[in-house]
């Protein structure tokens, strides 16, 4: 593709703005009407807590169901959005970019009180347009920070599922398109069946809704972590059956130790007593876990990420380092959010974090670092 139609592509076709705007309203739909477990969420400053309604799965489902009625019944292509590939990012860039502006303004002319809705104002614009000024604005009844996450991850699923059916059209969909498929996957699925544990993340409990969370999530994710499968549909690798082999048993250990200590930090949360690997929970100073994965590095869940980000790549070779940018970008960001995270835990927890620390050493590689 020439500059010249690289960038008649960047300006977004109403194709495309329908496109985008048929997901969101779908997602908004499904969200206030399919059943769903309802999870409260973390307790706020002001002792008051969201209730989260986690129908992702279902509502996941249900979009598989109608888009596969859909192309079966030709009203849709299965790779449209693989075909307007750059128009959907741009009209989304500029969907979030709106959407941050409006959220910026709604905040500092907010009256409440309340930690949800309370404006965090530090009078520099950027930092507040960046960051956010609410923590969890709400439009219409949708929570928009939960929305916005979901929406990404299932984008992602979707992005992924038309590279494919582009990929099998083409007579091209080998070995290491089934791998890197299969994984993004299970990763994406897997989080919907566990979508309640994101109500205890960090993003969710604390960070503000701003251009740094709604770009994140309705462009950085969907658009970036799938540049391998747009990789593998332009350039044929051919896995010997060692690398496969090999690339399975990281994603393996990847999922393994991601899910697991999410999961022991979830369930911990929720009930302090209950039992980690079969025993009783070891605390430091009645607040800190040091069992399980969580005494094994203090941000376990990072390692298992990484490894994930790893086996996605993997499939795509060692001929360039294009198809390496999700797990390089995430190594990066984890180093820099754990460096964070230690930062507020020990002016936080001061003497107990201390202890914990020597308790258990590895901040996410064991016996690296």
């Amino acid at each position: 593709m020439d500059a010249a139609a690289v960038a008649a592509s960047l300006m977004p076709s109403w194709s495309a703005v329908l496109v985008l705007f048929s997901y969101l309203g779908y997602l908004a739909g499904a969200g206030a009407v399919l059943p769903g477990k309802l999870v409260p969420g973390a307790v706020l400053p002001d002792s008051s807590r969201l209730h989260y309604r986690c129908n992702g799965l279902l509502s996941l489902l249900l979009l598989l169901v109608l888009s596969t009625l859909g192309v079966y019944m030709g009203w849709m292509s299965p790779t449209v959005i693989a075909d307007r590939g750059i128009e959907l990012l741009s009209a989304t860039f500029i969907f979030s970019v709106i959407v941050t502006f409006l959220l910026y303004y709604s905040g500092l002319r907010s009256h409440h009180k309340s930690s949800s809705l309370k404006p965090h104002v530090s009078g520099n614009f950027i930092q507040d347009w960046w960051l956010g000024v609410q923590l969890n604005p709400h439009f219409m009844g949708v929570d928009l920070k939960f929305f916005f996450v979901r929406a990404g991850m299932m984008a992602w699923l979707f992005i992924n599922l038309s590279l494919f059916a582009k990929s099998y059209l083409a007579g091209s969909a080998n070995l290491s398109v089934i791998l890197y498929q299969f994984f993004c996957a299970w990763y994406i699925v897997d989080y919907f069946v566990h979508e309640e544990f994101m109500t205890s993340t960090w993003d969710i409990i604390a960070e503000r809704l701003g251009f740094m969370l709604v770009f994140g999530d309705l462009v950085f994710i969907p658009f970036t972590f799938t540049i391998q499968g747009w990789w593998l549909l332009r350039n044929k690798v051919e896995l010997s059956l060692l690398a496969a082999v090999v690339n399975c048993f990281i994603f393996v250990i990847g999922y393994l130790v991601f899910r697991g200590a999410n999961k022991q930090k979830h369930v911990f949360k929720k009930n302090p007593k209950a039992l980690i690997w079969g025993k009783p929970p070891k605390l430091v100073g009645g607040k800190l876990l040091v069992s399980g994965y969580w005494g094994i590095a203090r941000h376990c869940n990072y390692l298992g990420d990484i490894l994930l980000a790893l086996s996605f790549s993997l499939p795509c070779g060692t001929s360039s380092v294009i198809p390496y940018f999700y797990p390089t970008y995430l190594f990066i960001l984890l180093i820099w959010r754990e460096r964070r995270d230690e930062a507020r835990c020990s002016e936080k927890y001061k003497e107990i974090w201390v202890e914990y620390c020597k308790l258990v050493p590895w901040r996410i590689f064991p016996y690296v670092y």
